[in-house]
């Protein structure tokens, strides 16, 4: 092995190498292969936690995604040569294996250009470190797909959705690699801890394997400049969970010295969906209060399959002679909307500088061309353009055809920052008109209950307007989800599972109240 005075050098003639050989690359072409290289001082980070885990017990490393060795770097320079016995990395692409082999040849790592998902395993290693390659599933060939999903279920019992990233199957095939109660250190997306396709990735910590920690980076502290995912550390040994076993969660800071840390116990793991509330919130109680759910059906924005050829402004319109009554209106993206209200003429068409229009007809196109050729001939330029061969317009009928979203009387913006203007990473919209909205949107339209106790006092809904806008912004960013750099992200479930206690007080005496008042609006009646 490599002596320990020599590690600084090394390391950095590592960092120029991985300089030189990213910048042959395109931004593109390393996103498609999940290539973000994990920097030197958190590698060091990493392997430093390793140790205090690892005593003084001979290491047999593993790194099957090794790029050009960034963990095996920090990995000589953490642990003394004499504990590393042996090292083996995996890396696929021979633009980075070749010359990483030329520069670690003396160093006693076995590096093998490889795809580690097609190897058979070796269940030697007693310490597993690994930043994955992060490809996202779309970017998976069906094929591939099915047969990482059987390799991996075989190996882990981990049996991942076609929605997961190719992080999942990484850390699945590892598990057969693993020596029994080998530690592994994984830098992965923290977005498995709360997303449906995620559950099979924490069932396999709740049981496969004694998950130890979770650390989670701030999502305001990007650790890849080029990838915008929140990222954490999760750490674990393969071995059966002890009973009355704790997990704990750390938060912010650095893996070394946190920001803030809990002891979760792992049995209340099973029952929460949600692993990012850990550390900064306790268990959730079985819920007693109402949520949002009780009183809106929610739904995502349509997608519309081509928003620039979809949706027209009033001008394009009647430049092209299009029929408007084909149209209706669409509200703008949020940052078109300087109000969080939206009023309307007497069409319903929102008073806005930015006005637009979706094109949403079920009409058949010999009944449109022979109606309205000047729509007719609009229709065929989109077939130039391709449009029609795309996914969405694919999977309908007709292919110029739209979901079926009437417009709703409250709206809420689907992505945010914590960082904005007034602090709030969502808005809800009062929307006075007759647009339908976009992805880019949820719509929340009430149930028959409330409806009715709005048909009785038709202003409860700008209360409860005003209302949703004063929901503290921390409970909205617990039930989502946060990406790299402080993105947030609201799903309909998500939106749907906020406490909607204060609605709830405002309904009294209107009829839509809890039939069980101390469950929810709608539960069964005690």
């Amino acid at each position: 092995m490599i002596a320990d005075k020599t590690t600084n050098v090394l390391e950095g003639q590592r960092l120029a190498l991985q300089a030189e050989l990213d910048s042959q690359k395109t931004q593109a072409e390393r996103n498609q292969l999940g290539q973000f290289a994990t920097p030197t001082s958190l590698a060091v980070e990493i392997l430093t936690y390793a140790r205090t885990l690892m005593d003084r017990e001979p290491i047999s490393f593993l790194d099957p995604a090794i790029g050009t060795g960034s963990f095996y770097s920090a990995l000589l320079e953490v642990f003394p040569h004499w504990q590393i016995k042996a090292a083996l990395g995996f890396e696929i692409d021979p633009h980075y294996a070749g010359p990483a082999a030329r520069l670690l040849d003396q160093t006693g790592l076995n590096l093998k250009l490889a795809d580690f998902t097609h190897q058979e395993p070796i269940p030697s290693a007693n310490l597993v470190i690994c930043n994955p390659p992060y490809v996202r599933h779309h970017h998976l060939p069906a094929n591939e797909k099915t047969r990482l999903q059987l390799v991996t279920y075989q190996v882990s019992g981990m049996k991942l959705s076609g929605l997961a990233g190719l992080y999942g199957y990484f850390l699945g095939l590892a598990h057969g690699w693993m020596a029994e109660n080998g530690l592994a250190g994984w830098l992965i997306p923290s977005e498995f801890m709360d997303v449906n396709y995620g559950q099979a990735m924490r069932n396999y910590l709740l049981t496969q394997v004694t998950l130890l920690r979770i650390h989670r980076f701030d999502p305001n502290d990007v650790q890849f400049a080029d990838a915008l995912v929140s990222s954490a550390v999760v750490w674990f040994r393969k071995s059966r969970p002890p009973e009355d076993h704790h997990v704990t969660f750390s938060f912010g800071g650095g893996l070394l010295a946190p920001a803030m840390s809990r002891e979760v116990p792992a049995s209340n793991l099973y029952h929460e969906h949600k692993w990012t509330r850990f550390p900064g919130s306790s268990m959730r109680e079985k819920r007693k209060q109402p949520v949002l759910a009780d009183f809106f059906r929610i739904k995502r924005g349509l997608v519309t399959g081509d928003n620039d050829f979809f949706i027209l402004n009033e001008h394009e319109i009647q430049s092209r002679s299009l029929p408007m009554e084909l149209f209706r209106p669409i509200l703008p993206s949020p940052r078109y909307l300087p109000d969080d209200e939206v009023t309307a003429d007497a069409a319903g068409v929102p008073i806005l500088e930015r006005r637009l229009f979706l094109l949403d007809t079920r009409l058949h196109e010999d009944e449109i061309r022979e109606r309205y050729p000047a729509l007719s001939n609009y229709l065929e330029e989109g077939k130039t353009r391709g449009v029609n061969e795309r996914y969405i317009s694919r999977h309908r009928s007709p292919w110029y055809s739209q979901e079926d979203r009437p417009a709703a009387p409250i709206v809420c913006t689907y992505l945010g920052r914590t960082d904005s203007k007034n602090g709030r990473p969502f808005r809800f919209i009062l929307n006075g008109s007759e647009a339908t909205v976009a992805n880019v949107y949820l719509a929340l339209y009430p149930i028959p209950r409330l409806t009715k106790a709005l048909e009785l006092e038709p202003s409860l809904l700008r209360r409860i307007w005003l209302t949703l806008n004063q929901i503290a912004p921390e409970q909205l960013v617990g039930e989502g989800r946060v990406y790299g750099g402080g993105l947030h992200k609201l799903e309909p479930k998500e939106l749907a599972n906020v406490d909607a206690s204060t609605i709830a007080q405002l309904l009294d005496g209107f009829g839509a109240q809890p039939r069980n008042k101390q469950l929810s609006l709608f539960g069964e009646q005690a």
